[in-house]
Parts: structure tokens; C-alpha cells; sequence
């Protein structure tokens, strides 16, 4: 603890707060439809598949304009972009309260409410880039600990819904919004040095970077599974066990609070051992969880594991983000966004896959047991990905040495 509240010391707090709660207060809207979900699905009647799709459509619009906002926040830097997010989220809000009322304009409001997903491209710029470098994975942990707003959503909105009603929730959700806006515009600053814009050429050659690609795929399971989870579980939970809304709320709230909570932890390990290493320990484990998960066992042991499914997943996505910085030093703000977007995609694969396969085959089992094996696939590459560093590593120490060697154990 006197480790990361030194490292906090050594940029500037401030900063590191607003970001913490601009990052806060958007995924609190940004997962108001998944935490609403039992009631809206109860009011509208909808199928299986139409409640995955629907506490989706925030995820896959957040992954949209999570790459738009990456690319401005480069161009203008995070606390003009942040400005205008937070402007532009109180849109969906209003017609939420007002004028969603069926199926498809709930979609439209979902798919709006990606502005605030777009978040990650703010924030974690924002924060790294006001403190040094040795510094940055606790930095941006505790800045991405704000998706601990989904865990406010998950546990008061219930509430206000079977007081107030759902779209009573939609409109108090403006206040808190607000609020956050002016403590964002007093006290965030940008430090560092704001990099120059990139040539749409710059764009191209960065997507042809593999390691591009590989942070997409982790932090899309880590972060995906994590946000579908909070948005789709409450579901889950009242459809597989027959639990409450507000009983199903307060189990999701509670291992969302687990995962927002280690996740500064997730960037201090990784910091310490590695983020690969971290890695594979984490997908491993979730892998495992899943695994026991798609037997539907009983309503205690499913909490459980859930519980701790959802800690390991936010240590992920700390370790995920703890890396980007030093692949990627000068692109953060677009490497951020790319990488944001991939964890919005696949936050939009999990509740649908599990909807889907719900409505096809009357069990959430077989959905489960599809989540385990992409997390054992990013575990089995994660271990290659070593082998093959090792064996770079040494054929570089050899070429130094001026002598051909032939390493056994990674590949020749």
C-alpha cells in the first residue's frame, strides 16, 4: 500500500482523480441498459436472444466510438475530447427517460450510450501521461478502477427502477453526469507532452503491427468477458436461478466491485513480474471458472465463482494496460482506442453468444463452455508467445557473440 500510494504522489493526483471519475460516472451510463435489463425485459417481453442483443448494443457502440475518440484524443488531447463525451452522453440519457418505450428505440439509446464507452480513450491517456513511466501501470490501474461505476449502476438502479420505475433511471442518471463534468473541467490537466497528429498512412502501418493485434484479442477476453458479465449476469442470475432483480443486482454489484477493485493490483503486479506471466496465471484460472460455470452448478458455488472469475478478470485488464505504454510510447491515446474498441467487441460477444445459445438450446451451459475455450486459447498462446521470446532473445545474445547456436526447446 505505501508502494502505490508513493507512486500516486510522484504525477499529479488531480488529474489522476478526474480521470478516475469521468471514467466512473461513464460506465455507470454505459451499462444502465444491462442494469436495468430484468425490468425492461419483464415490460417488454422480450426472448433470450433480444435480452443479450439488447445489453449488447451498448458494448458494441461503445467499441465504435472508442477508435473515433482515440484518434481525437491524439489530434486535440483527452481533456477537450473528455469534455465532450461527457456532453454528448447526456443525449441518450434524455431519450431514455423520455422516449424509449420498445425494442428498437431502446437499441438506438444503447447504441448512443457507446459515447460513454468510448471512455477508455480519455481516461488512461489522461492518467499516464501525468505520471513517469516507472509509474504508469498503478497510474492507469487505479484510473481504470472507474469501471467500478457499473458496479453503482448494477446496485442502485434496481432499486430506483422498482421504486421509480425504469425510465425514472434514465433521467437521474443526469445528475451524477453532471456533476462529474464540472469537477473534470476544474481540475484535469494535461501534462506531458501531446503528440503530433498521425498521417492516415501512420494509421495503416499501425494496424499491420502484430502486437497490435494480440492486445486486442487479450483485453478483449479480459475486458469483454468482464463488462459482459456485468451487464448480462443479473439476467442470468434471475433467469437461471430465479433470483430477484434487486437480489440478482447485489450479487452482480458485489463481484463487479471485486474486479474494479484489484485491478489497480493487476498493474502492480504486472509492473513487478510481468504482464505476460500475470497473464497466463489469470486465463488459466478463468479458464478453469468457466469451465466449472457451464456445469450450472448450484446458485452458491455459481456466485462464488463469479466472484472470483471477475476479480481475476479485472487484474487482466490492469496487467492488458500496464503493457500498452511501453509497446506503444507514442501512440497511447490510438492504441488505447483500438484496444478499448476490442474489449467493447467482445463485451458484445458474450451476452449475445449466451443469448443466442440460450434461445437455441434452452441452457446457458454450452455458451460457458465456449467462453472457457477462447480463454484456454489466450493461455496457450501466451505460453508460446514466451517460448518465442526466449528463443529471440538468445539468438540475438548469439549473433552478438558472433556464433551459430541452435537452441533446443524453442523451435530450433
Amino acid at each position: 500500500m505505501a508502494n502505490i500510494i508513493k507512486a500516486i504522489k510522484s504525477g499529479h493526483p488531480p488529474t489522476l482523480l478526474s480521470a478516475f471519475l469521468y471514467f466512473d460516472v461513464s460506465f455507470m451510463i454505459w451499462v444502465l441498459i444491462g442494469a436495468l435489463g430484468i425490468f425492461i425485459s419483464g415490460d417488454l417481453g422480450l426472448t433470450p436472444a433480444q435480452k443479450g442483443t439488447l445489453v449488447a448494443i451498448p458494448l458494441l457502440g461503445g467499441a465504435f466510438f472508442r477508435v473515433v475518440v482515440g484518434v481525437l484524443v491524439d489530434r486535440f488531447g483527452p481533456k477537450k475530447i473528455g469534455i465532450l463525451t461527457l456532453t454528448l452522453s447526456i443525449l441518450p440519457l434524455i431519450l431514455g427517460w423520455l422516449w424509449a418505450d420498445h425494442f428498437i428505440s431502446l437499441l438506438v439509446v444503447g447504441l448512443l450510450l457507446g459515447v460513454a464507452g468510448s471512455s477508455f480513450a480519455v481516461a488512461l491517456p489522461l492518467a499516464s501521461r501525468c505520471y513517469p513511466p516507472e509509474h504508469q501501470g498503478v497510474a492507469m490501474g487505479i484510473a481504470g478502477s472507474g469501471n467500478s461505476g457499473s458496479m453503482i449502476a448494477i446496485l442502485i438502479a434496481p432499486f430506483l427502477a422498482k421504486w421509480l420505475g425504469w425510465h425514472a433511471v434514465f433521467g437521474l442518471a443526469l445528475i451524477p453526469l453532471l456533476i462529474v463534468l464540472s469537477i473534470f473541467v476544474l481540475l484535469a490537466r494535461e501534462l506531458g507532452v501531446l503528440p503530433p497528429p498521425m498521417p492516415l498512412s501512420d494509421y495503416i502501418t499501425l494496424l499491420k503491427k502484430r502486437d497490435l493485434w494480440w492486445f486486442n484479442l487479450y483485453y478483449g477476453v479480459t475486458f469483454g468477458s468482464y463488462v459482459g458479465l456485468a451487464s448480462f449476469l443479473g439476467i442470468f442470475l434471475h433467469d437461471q436461478y430465479g433470483l430477484s432483480p434487486v437480489s440478482a443486482g447485489g450479487i452482480v454489484a458485489l463481484s463487479v466491485f471485486a474486479g474494479s477493485a484489484v485491478r489497480p493490483m493487476g498493474g502492480y503486479w504486472a509492473d513487478r513480474i510481468g504482464g505476460v506471466k500475470l497473464l497466463m496465471a489469470l486465463y488459466l484460472i478463468v479458464t478453469i471458472v468457466f469451465g466449472v460455470i457451464a456445469t450450472l452448478p448450484p446458485v452458491w458455488l455459481a456466485v462464488a465463482l463469479f466472484f472470483i472469475g471477475m476479480s481475476l478478470l479485472g487484474m487482466g485488464n490492469g496487467a492488458v494496460f500496464q503493457w500498452i505504454p511501453q509497446k506503444f510510447p507514442q501512440d497511447i491515446g490510438l492504441v488505447t482506442g483500438l484496444v478499448g474498441a476490442a474489449g467493447g467487441v467482445g463485451g458484445f460477444f458474450l451476452p449475445t453468444l449466451l443469448g443466442s445459445i440460450k434461445g437455441l438450446t434452452g441452457s446457458y451451459g454450452v455458451g460457458f463452455l465456449i467462453c472457457a475455450s477462447i480463454t484456454l486459447f489466450c493461455f496457450v498462446s501466451l505460453f508460446f508467445r514466451i517460448k518465442s521470446e526466449k528463443k529471440d532473445a538468445v539468438e540475438v545474445q548469439v549473433k552478438g557473440e558472433g556464433r551459430v547456436r541452435v537452441e533446443v526447446g524453442f523451435g530450433g
